[in-house]
C-alpha cells in the first residue's frame, strides 16, 4: 500500500509539473476541459495542449484533486511548507479543477498582496476556471477583489511634483496611461462576462458582475453605457429566451436615462417654444452629447455637420430604439415570454419618465401626450411640445360646456393629411404612447399563429388598461 501511495504522489506531481509547463510553452491558452478517458491506455502526460485548448484525461482527476486539495490544507494548517513558487502551482491546479475552493483564492490573494502574483495573472487564471465552470460564484467574487486592486494601482497617490521641471507633463503622460490600463481591464472584464454567459443560459453571476464593473469602474460614463446598449443588440436577438441579457439591458437603459436626465441643457430654447399666442410649438430635437450636455436644435434649422453630430442619442430616442427591437424580437421569434417581459418593462420606464418630464423642464417647453378619445394606433404617436402660455389640448377641451380643440390639434377621427404624414415620418422618432401599444398588440393577435404569442399578447395588453391606462 505504501508503494501504491508513492506511484500516487509521483504520479501526481509529474501531473501537477506538466500543467505548469503547459502554460511556459503556450502563455495564450484561452479554454479547459476534460477529455473523457476512464482509465490509462498509453504511457504518456494526461495533460493535452493542442493550439490554444488544454485539455486533461479524466481518469487522473479522481487522483489529482485530492492529492492538491490535501497539500493546500495542510499548508493553512501549518503542517508542511510550501514556497511560494509552489503554492502558486498548487493552487492553480486545484483552482482549474475546483475554482469553488474558497482556501485555495484566499491563499492567491496573500500571493498577490505580498508580490508573488500579479492582478493580470489571477484575472487569467480565473477566465481560464470561467470556461469550465462558468457559474462558479467564488471565482465572480474573487475577481471583484482583484479588479479593486487595478482600479486603486490605476489611481495613484496625489504628489506634489509641479516645482519639477517637466513634472506636470510626466504627470499627465501617467494618468493617460493609467486610463488606458484600466479601459483595457474593463474592456476584457465585459468580453469575459459574454463569454460565460453564453456559455451558460441565464447565468446570475455573470450578468451581476458585468453590472457591478460598470457600477465600478464606469460609474456615469455615457460613452461606455451606450457602447455596452449598442453591442448587446446581437447577444439577445440570439438569446431570445434569456431573462438576465434582457435584465441587463434594463439595467443600461435606466443607467443611460438617469445620467441624461441629469445632464445640463447647453443652450437657450428655442424661439418657437417660448410663450406666444399661438398655440403651437414644435417638438425640439434633443441630442446628447458625450459628455451629456443636451443641445436644442430648433425647427427648419440646417442639419448639422458631421463633427457637430452627436454621438449619443436623447431619452425619447433610446426609448424608441429599444422598443423597436422589442417590436422586431417579438414578430421575428413569437412565443418567448422573455420579450413581452422586457417589453412591459422598456414601456413602463418610458411611461414614467414622460410623467415626471411633462412639469416644466426649465426650458420653456413642456412635452404633453395627445389624450385621445378616438384611438386609432396608426395617429398621434408623437407627444406635443406646447409653450406654457399655450393652451394645451387638455385645456380646450369642454371649454363654456362645449368641446372645443386647438386648430392645431391632429385629427385622429377622418383620415390624416397624406402631407402632414410625410411630415411626420421625416421627424424625429418618438416611443409610442397607449393607443399605439393597443394597435401592435390588436396587429400580433390578428397574426398570431402560436398559442404561446396570442396568450402572451393577452396579458401584455391586460397589464396595459390596469397598470398603464389607469
Amino acid at each position: 500500500m505504501a508503494e501504491s501511495e508513492e506511484e500516487v504522489d509521483v504520479l501526481v506531481q509529474r501531473v501537477v509539473k506538466d500543467i505548469n509547463n503547459a502554460f511556459k510553452r503556450n502563455p495564450n491558452i484561452d479554454e479547459i476541459g476534460l477529455i473523457p478517458c476512464p482509465e490509462a491506455r498509453y504511457n504518456r502526460s494526461p495533460i493535452v495542449l493542442v493550439e490554444n485548448k488544454l485539455g486533461v484525461e479524466s481518469w487522473c482527476v479522481k487522483f489529482l484533486l485530492p492529492y492538491v486539495h490535501n497539500k493546500l490544507l495542510r499548508y493553512r494548517q501549518r503542517k508542511q511548507w510550501l514556497d511560494r513558487e509552489a503554492l502558486v502551482d498548487i493552487t492553480c491546479t486545484l483552482l482549474l479543477l475546483n475554482p469553488d475552493f474558497t482556501t485555495a483564492w484566499n491563499v492567491r490573494k496573500e500571493l498577490l498582496q505580498c508580490g508573488a502574483l500579479s492582478p493580470q495573472r489571477d484575472l487569467y487564471l480565473g477566465k481560464l476556471a470561467l470556461t469550465k465552470f462558468p457559474k462558479s460564484p467564488e471565482t465572480w467574487i474573487h475577481r471583484r477583489w482583484v479588479l479593486k486592486q487595478v482600479v486603486r494601482e490605476c489611481s495613484p497617490p496625489e504628489t506634489d511634483r509641479k516645482e519639477q521641471n517637466g513634472g506636470e507633463q510626466r504627470d499627465a503622460a501617467e494618468r493617460t496611461w493609467l486610463s488606458e490600463r484600466l479601459h483595457r481591464v474593463l474592456y476584457d472584464e465585459m468580453k469575459v462576462c459574454a463569454d460565460a454567459a453564453g456559455r451558460y443560459p441565464s447565468n446570475y453571476n455573470a450578468w451581476s458582475h458585468r453590472i457591478w464593473v460598470l457600477q465600478y469602474m464606469a460609474q456615469g460614463d455615457l460613452k461606455v453605457l451606450h457602447d455596452e446598449l449598442s453591442s448587446m443588440r446581437q447577444w439577445v436577438s440570439m438569446h431570445v429566451s434569456d431573462h438576465s441579457g434582457f435584465h441587463y439591458r434594463q439595467f443600461l437603459l435606466k443607467a443611460l436615462v438617469k445620467e441624461l436626465s441629469q445632464a445640463p441643457i447647453s443652450s437657450p430654447p428655442p424661439k418657437d417654444c417660448r410663450p406666444s399666442p399661438d398655440p403651437r410649438c414644435h417638438q425640439a430635437h434633443l441630442s446628447e452629447q458625450v459628455n451629456g450636455e443636451a443641445t436644442v436644435a430648433a425647427p427648419g434649422s440646417p442639419p448639422p455637420s458631421p463633427e457637430e453630430k452627436p454621438s449619443l442619442p436623447a431619452v425619447p430616442q433610446l426609448f424608441q430604439q429599444e422598443m423597436d427591437l422589442c417590436t422586431d424580437l417579438i414578430q421575428s421569434f413569437p412565443g418567448h415570454e422573455a420579450l413581452w417581459c422586457h417589453r412591459r418593462h422598456v414601456f413602463y420606464l418610458w411611461h414614467h419618465w414622460r410623467m415626471d418630464h411633462n412639469q416644466h423642464n426649465g426650458q420653456g417647453c413642456v412635452i404633453r401626450s395627445p389624450k385621445l378619445k378616438h384611438a386609432n394606433p396608426g395617429l398621434s404617436c408623437r407627444p406635443h411640445v406646447v409653450s406654457p402660455g399655450a393652451v394645451s389640448l387638455e385645456q380646450s377641451e369642454n371649454r363654456n360646456g362645449q368641446a372645443h380643440e386647438s386648430q392645431d390639434a391632429m385629427e385622429v377621427d377622418g383620415v390624416p393629411d397624406p402631407h402632414c404624414t410625410k411630415r411626420l415620418k421625416r421627424g424625429p422618432p418618438c416611443p409610442p404612447v397607449l393607443p399605439t401599444e393597443h394597435g401592435f398588440v390588436a396587429s400580433v393577435l390578428d397574426g398570431c399563429r402560436s398559442p404561446e404569442q396570442g396568450r402572451f399578447a393577452l396579458a401584455y395588453r391586460k397589464w396595459l388598461d390596469s397598470v398603464i391606462g389607469q
